[in-house]
């Protein structure tokens, strides 16, 4: 499976940004994809994840400025981040996952090179 992402770059408080990730190599209709993110200095953490069969999960500090959407047909998710905030500023990395949908590090066996969002004030 090879996962790559875009979108990333760098904007002002309170601005957008849409990235996406697309998949390849799937040999099965069955997955999940999920968005994390490390800021320099500090732990990989969770964003958001959805899965093939309608699932989804956000991360609490989320608080519904983010949107995750999975185009099944195009292997292809995305996340729109709105209202962004300096701290949201990091690398942001595409993991691929089976279902059910799942925010735990561990499940999720393939990476992305990640893309780089950063936020000033």
């Amino acid at each position: 499976v090879h996962l790559l992402e875009s979108g990333g770059g760098s904007v002002q408080s309170g601005g957008s940004l849409l990235l996406s990730c697309v998949a390849s190599g799937y040999t099965t209709d069955f997955y999940t994809l999920g968005w994390f993110r490390q800021a320099q200095g500090k732990w990989l953490e969770w964003v958001a994840a959805s899965s093939s069969d309608g699932g989804t999960l956000y991360a609490p500090f989320v608080q519904s400025r983010f949107t995750i959407s999975l185009d099944h047909a195009r292997n292809t998710l995305y996340l729109q981040m709105d209202k962004l905030k300096v701290e949201d500023k990091a690398m942001y990395y595409c993991g691929s996952s089976n279902p059910p949908v799942t925010l735990r590090y561990p499940d999720y066996g393939y990476w992305g090179q990640g893309t780089q969002v950063t936020v000033s004030s």
